[in-house]
């Protein structure tokens, strides 16, 4: 038998999946395919793992999440919105002039729950490290999750970060990198080959952990035995456009959104 809590994560990411297309369908821009991947990620911290209260986003020792890779701001978006951070009809507004939700999160606009701006690659590492540390400081005890994706890695400032992190200790921060091998030009390996992953940041000071980005009982697994001395990184293997076929794993749809019709038909395949 499976156990209730898995079968309701997997109904909160499926769930997650149709908000991010219908939002995009109406924004008619944005970026489905890496949204659609994490979508089992954010389902599993925001419903099962991370301690938050969307009644009380300022609640004391509340959990935060950074996404560095800000383009994939729909299934952050989604996943808000289902939470309860704001009403889920928000989403129609996506992208739209005077919108909260803009194509890359802004904290200037006030939305609930949401930590940091980011859209410009490689900085959330860091932005997450100075949160550890301020937190340190401050000698607040939570969590610290940290969104990044796998092409991202190609950016310096990532290692520079990750050097820093392992440092100081900061073992409440968990980076998931979304490695889902393929971005916006194409993949990975024919851009910039980043591997071997595992063994850098390994090197780096990490606790190194990997899964199946897209299989929750994986997901729980990996985030509920993470280590305790030093900062902690899983490798979370995904599959962009994961829930919809016709553009599972394929790199065009990095940055594209459906039109209309297109939508109807992706509802229709969705898993």
């Amino acid at each position: 038998m499976v156990d209730n809590n898995i079968v309701q994560l997997r109904e909160k990411a499926f769930k997650i999946r149709e908000l991010v297309i219908t939002s995009l369908a109406e924004a008619g821009s944005g970026h489905i395919g890496g949204s659609l991947g994490l979508a089992d990620v954010f389902a599993v911290l925001y419903f099962g793992i991370m301690n938050h209260d969307p009644q009380n986003p300022e609640m004391k020792n509340r959990d935060k999440l950074v996404l560095s890779i800000g383009h994939v701001a729909p299934v952050l978006y989604s996943s808000l919105a289902l939470a309860g951070y704001f009403p889920v009809s928000e989403l129609k507004t996506l992208r739209k002039l005077n919108s909260r939700l803009q194509g890359h999160p802004s904290f200037t606009a006030g939305i609930p729950g949401l930590e940091t701006a980011s859209g410009s690659l490689g900085q959330g590492l860091s932005v997450t490290v100075g949160m550890a540390l301020a937190d340190r400081l401050d000698k607040k005890d939570r969590e610290l999750f940290c969104i990044c994706g796998d092409g991202e890695l190609q950016e310096g400032q990532v290692w520079e970060a990750a050097m820093s992190a392992a440092h100081h200790s900061l073992n409440n921060i968990t980076v998931i990198v979304d490695r889902n091998n393929v971005q916006i030009d194409g993949k990975t390996a024919d851009v910039m080959e980043i591997n071997p992953l595992r063994e850098k940041w390994a090197a780096f000071g990490w606790n190194v952990l990997e899964c199946d980005g897209n299989n929750i009982e994986d997901l729980l697994f990996v985030l509920e035995n993470r280590g305790k001395n030093k900062p902690n990184v899983i490798l979370a293997n995904t599959v962009m456009g994961k829930g919809v076929p016709e553009i599972e794993g394929d790199y065009r749809w990095h940055g594209k959104s459906p039109d209309k019709k297109e939508a109807e038909r992706f509802l229709t395949q969705l898993y």
